[in-house]
């Protein structure tokens, strides 16, 4: 929004060809949240599915931890790819408040807002499937993405709000 009625400002001209771009990149970025939650959905249908497999036997039981470890494994990516994101919005609205239109910056800090609280939604969701993962190396492999995705985020935030 903010990009969209600054490209339409004559006072902002100067910045029209940013404002487009900005709004060309929020209107990609909200596809691929669309796309993105239906694959956070099946990724915990899939532990779900995992967690209802028979342990009767011990065969059984090798299965169904099987099947949970993988699980849990891309229930912990759909969440970690979605901080991502969040953090790609973070940016963006970072590129939204350099566009200069200060009478929509208080659309600009609730966009930060929004995308801070999807973020840390985000990380409690990977952080929880970690809890579960019994593979050091892919929970160390995502926390190191995770801790960067953040940081990177984080410093933005604190440079806006």
């Amino acid at each position: 929004m903010v990009a969209r009625i600054t490209a339409q400002s004559r006072r902002l001209a100067a910045v029209r060809a940013d404002a487009e771009a900005v709004a060309a990149s929020a209107d990609a970025l909200r596809e691929r949240f669309a796309a993105a939650r239906p694959i956070d959905e099946a990724a915990y249908g899939g532990v779900v599915q995992a967690g209802a497999q028979p342990k009767d036997s011990d065969a059984a039981q090798h299965v169904r931890t099987a099947a949970l470890q993988r699980a849990l494994v891309r229930a912990a990516e759909a969440p970690l790819i979605v901080a991502g994101m969040c953090a790609e919005g973070i940016e963006l609205a970072e590129r939204a408040e350099a566009l200069g239109n200060a009478h929509l910056a208080s659309d600009v800090e609730c966009a930060l807002h929004f995308f801070r609280a999807a973020l840390a939604a985000s990380v409690a969701n990977v952080r929880i499937n970690h809890r579960f993962i019994k593979d050091a190396e892919i929970v160390r492999s995502q926390d190191e993405r995770l801790v960067a995705i953040v940081s990177i985020a984080h410093a933005t935030l604190d440079r806006l709000l």
